[in-house]
């Protein structure tokens, strides 16, 4: 899909992809440690590189590992980053539109994004993925920057005895005036600590899942999914440049290689 394209996700969409995880071509291995391995690519869309991530969780099966990326009230107490996220409508049971905001560390600016999210489960293989769109409802914010996501996604792979492997991959672009020497950096270093985090999240989404809701699940359950969230309606679809933010970003230029520290992520 196009960013600002809006419509239902097919077969050739998750084929897409299965194969941007599995074909490791033209990419630049940047990490391989304790089964987590990062790799980054250029691409003629922007300076800025895609990353891809692949590790195995020994102990966590693929259905929690897909119910975490999915539910939104578990996300706020475990993604550190997130400061509001929520859905803005149903395209149909298997996609929908939402906003998402993240928390970045001074002299970085707060990001914001409005995504459609399309996700399918064949059995052994589970996806999840996102592009860019412009909702009416979501015009851009005062002190946030409206990012770009021009393709971000999971797929989750079922192994014997519950092991799963999870593979992500992010073509993004954070707007605003960051270097890109310095998005490059922090997006292959921080991904094996989203990993990280992910899977702490899995150990513990059960017993959080029991006490809060446990049978709501709209991501697996259609009519959850349809009566949950208002319909989509198409004159709320506009141009994604009618999108960006338009706010001075001067201060992000002066960023040097002190101002990235880890920890802060």
């Amino acid at each position: 899909m196009e960013i600002g394209e809006v419509r239902v996700a097919e077969d050739a969409d998750f084929r897409k992809l299965k194969t941007m995880c599995d074909d490791h071509s033209d990419w630049k291995l940047e990490i391989n440690k304790q089964s987590t391995t990062v790799w980054t690519k250029t691409n003629d869309v922007s300076n800025f590189k895609m990353v891809k991530v692949r590790t195995i969780f020994d102990d966590i099966d693929a259905a929690t590992l897909y119910d975490v990326l999915h539910d939104p009230l578990y996300r706020k107490t475990w993604d550190q980053t997130m400061l509001e996220g929520y859905e803005i409508c149903v395209i149909n049971p298997f996609n929908d539109i939402g906003y998402y905001a993240i928390r970045c560390p001074p002299p970085v600016r707060n990001r914001d994004f409005v995504t459609q999210r399309s996700w399918l489960d064949t059995g052994t293989e589970l996806y999840i993925f996102n592009h860019s769109v412009n909702h009416e409802k979501c015009p851009p914010r005062k002190g946030f920057i409206r990012g770009i996501s021009y393709f971000t996604g999971y797929m989750i792979r079922k192994l014997d005895n519950d092991r799963c492997q999870l593979t992500y991959i992010s073509q993004s672009d954070p707007k605003g005036k960051l270097p890109s020497w310095a998005v490059n950096k922090l997006t292959h270093m921080l991904a094996p600590k989203v990993v990280s985090r992910i899977y702490k999240a899995c150990k513990k989404y059960k017993d959080w899942k029991s006490k809060n809701n446990p049978h709501f699940k709209p991501w697996l359950n259609a009519e959850q999914m349809m009566s949950n969230l208002p319909r989509l309606d198409p004159a709320a679809i506009k141009p994604i440049n009618a999108g960006i933010s338009q706010e001075s970003l001067d201060e992000e230029e002066d960023i040097n290689e002190e101002d990235i520290r880890m920890e802060d992520f």
